[in-house]
């Protein structure tokens, strides 16, 4: 069970129902708020948990700066002032929160968290590529497909029969970037693929594993989030093929397809633009409070 503030406890899997509800009770379209993403990420941002007048309160470091974020309903006025006091920086406020925020502690700078904002994409257009804005990308895609035909391509559920494939596609993929990334917390995913209710699928060329992606539904009922998505760099288009294929698997009940974040880095965030976003879940901050109130 979850302590109660302010008590905390790291995140483990046994807190997964409890903090499950409450996500779904929140009905959040943010990727940042699954236990999944929270979990895997648990060592990388040193998490800790516990119940803040019945939201969640997530306490975390980065960078040497530590933080916090809240899912549900926000605290009394004196004890947010108490926690900016304490912690360096508020994180992942949503765009609600953020209303609230300026009516309840107008003395603070709600800021746009722009390396935090998660990408949405229309469901349609991720698997349809429509249109003069997606002619590079189809292009991609058909050279792909022309490169390796029907004959030699094949897609496989991702599960407890393929998980050592998607891991031959991770260890490539980490080989093939020289450098180790998310490969952690990556590796875990596969591993958890089935306990976390992920959902995703596996790319194979002349019988060899060549990709990967998965993820899972949020609590708003509409957004499908594609937690990790790899492959192995020398198949020209893979990544094109990838996204359009696991996009057409999607019910039509998953209005956007949320890619998550760029967290700053300009090549990526100039690959997630040339998708063409209908929006963003849009993430604020509040930096260290040094007011007395």
């Amino acid at each position: 069970m979850l302590p109660i503030y302010p008590n905390l406890t790291p995140i483990n899997l046994d807190l997964r129902e409890q903090m499950q509800n409450i996500i779904f009770e929140s009905k959040t379209d943010a990727s940042a708020f699954t236990f999944a993403n929270l979990y895997l990420f648990r060592t990388k941002y040193n998490f800790n948990m516990s119940l803040l007048e019945n939201s969640l309160f997530i306490t975390g470091a980065e960078k040497g700066e530590t933080f916090f974020s809240i899912l549900g309903n926000l605290p009394q006025k004196e004890v947010l002032t108490e926690l900016l006091r304490k912690y360096d920086y508020w994180k992942s406020i949503s765009q609600e929160q953020a209303v609230k925020l300026n009516e309840l502690l107008p003395s603070e700078t709600v800021s746009e968290d722009r390396n935090n904002f998660e990408y949405l994409y229309l469901r349609t257009d991720l698997a349809e590529l429509p249109g003069k804005n997606f002619q590079k990308k189809r292009n991609l895609v058909n050279a792909f497909i022309k490169s390796y035909p029907p004959e030699e391509r094949e897609i496989k559920t991702l599960d407890k029969s393929t998980l050592k494939d998607a891991l031959h596609v991770l260890d490539e993929w980490r080989h093939g970037k020289g450098e180790h990334g998310d490969y952690d917390s990556a590796k875990e995913g596969v591993e958890l693929h089935e306990l976390l209710g992920f959902s995703g699928l596996v790319f194979y060329v002349k019988g060899v594993p060549v990709g990967y992606c998965h993820g899972e539904a949020l609590a708003d009922g509409k957004s499908f989030a594609v937690h990790f998505e790899k492959a192995i760099d020398k198949y020209k288009g893979v990544y094109q093929y990838i996204n359009q294929e696991f996009a057409k698997t999607f019910s039509q009940n998953i209005v956007h397809i949320n890619r998550e974040q760029d967290l700053g880095d300009e090549g990526l965030r100039q690959a997630k633009m040339t998708y063409r976003p209908a929006g963003f879940v849009k993430l604020f901050s509040i930096k260290k409070s040094t007011k007395a109130e």
